[in-house]
């Protein structure tokens, strides 16, 4: 991966944006984006585009959300601690002894989850799961004023765990649950730009938002409909199978540093599949595929059902530890994923039908 890029990635996953506050991150992603693009611009719901040869055709979106889980500030008590609730999915379990970043209205405030300790515990009560609601954040205030001098009810946060780089090119970092996507359709776009010939096509780099909320589709949808895209890829992540404990026979077989992943199925064009098929062959890329037999439980739902359908495909970079604050990827599969997604965008004629016959 190319050093400015991997340090782009590494401050794109240190910008706390969850759910519904990706503005932070966004505007990281939008000032890399100007070093290339032809036109970059964002939108009412918090979208941000950017476009190579915006008059060319077919138009090609390249979609990665950009939004991230988190903790929402729910209450705050007359001695200052706060009950919070999840953005996003999560296992309860991980709250326990981390560390927050709260996006307090006068700027981050840091924070710790509690929870009682051990000792003080019935020996019942060891054994059980601990729920949220059991659980609260510390921000080291002494009162509820004192504490409402520095969060408001609704304040969203992280968990705070900046990106670490460890052996054999791997990062681990939270957020990457999809500030990947993101990083990826951007990086694809960068290569466009500054590698090799130019698409005859139109393509826009999409950090789409609300995903990990989204049951009516986030910000996919309203993105795509502004398009008027003829086919679009997603970039998000998928399970990674190569650590204890998980029968491959279920969740396939997808290891770190395999190479991006191409799903077939529910919400997918197969003709879509076999391009990408086609492209990373042509590249000599290393790709799996993964079999998606109902929802995706990507933005690939919301795209391809949108306005009159839209081709849609899903490329995804195998992840371990998702939902987590330690999530762990291979940089070779991140930057294999960019060059799949270039390939794709260079490959595609003038002409290019995705009408299935």
């Amino acid at each position: 991966m190319h050093p400015d890029s991997l340090a782009f990635l590494r401050t794109l996953l240190d910008t706390p944006g969850p759910s519904a506050f990706e503005t932070a991150p966004a505007r990281a992603w939008r000032a890399r984006a100007q070093g290339f693009a032809d036109r970059v611009e964002t939108d009412v719901t918090g979208n941000s585009f950017a476009t190579l040869h915006p008059s060319g055709n077919p138009r090609v979106m390249l979609a990665g959300h950009i939004d991230e889980i988190g903790v929402m500030v729910k209450y705050i008590d007359e001695d200052g601690y706060l009950s919070f609730e999840g953005i996003g999915g999560w296992d309860s379990q991980v709250f326990v002894g981390q560390r927050v970043t709260l996006l307090g209205r006068h700027g981050p405030v840091a924070g710790v989850v509690g929870k009682k300790a051990i000792h003080l515990m019935q020996p019942d009560d060891r054994t059980k799961v601990s729920k949220i609601e059991d659980l609260w954040i510390d921000i080291g205030a002494g009162s509820r004023a004192e504490a409402q001098a520095q969060v408001r009810i609704g304040d969203p946060g992280v968990l705070a765990a900046a990106a670490v780089a460890m052996p054999n090119g791997r990062l681990v970092s939270r957020a990457m649950d999809n500030r990947i996507g993101a990083f990826v359709v951007l990086e694809a776009l960068r290569l466009l730009a500054q590698e090799g010939p130019r698409p005859a096509a139109s393509v826009t780099a999409v950090a789409t938002t609300r995903e990990e909320i989204a049951y009516g589709g986030g910000g996919a949808r309203p993105s795509v409909a502004a398009l008027d895209a003829t086919v679009a890829i997603v970039v998000d992540v998928t399970h990674a199978t190569d650590y204890p404990g998980l029968d491959k026979r279920r969740h396939g077989d997808f290891r770190l540093g395999g190479g991006p992943v191409i799903s077939r199925g529910a919400s997918l064009s197969e003709l879509v599949v076999e391009q990408l098929v086609a492209a990373a062959e042509a590249e000599k890329l290393p790709y799996n595929l993964e079999a998606a037999s109902r929802d995706t439980h990507t933005d690939a739902e919301a795209i391809f059902n949108a306005h009159r359908g839209v081709a849609t495909g899903l490329v995804s970079v195998p992840l371990r530890y998702m939902h987590s604050p330690n999530e762990m990827v291979a940089l070779d599969d991140v930057d294999a994923a960019a060059r799949l997604l270039a390939a794709f965008a260079r490959r595609i004629p003038a002409n290019a039908d995705f009408i299935p016959r």
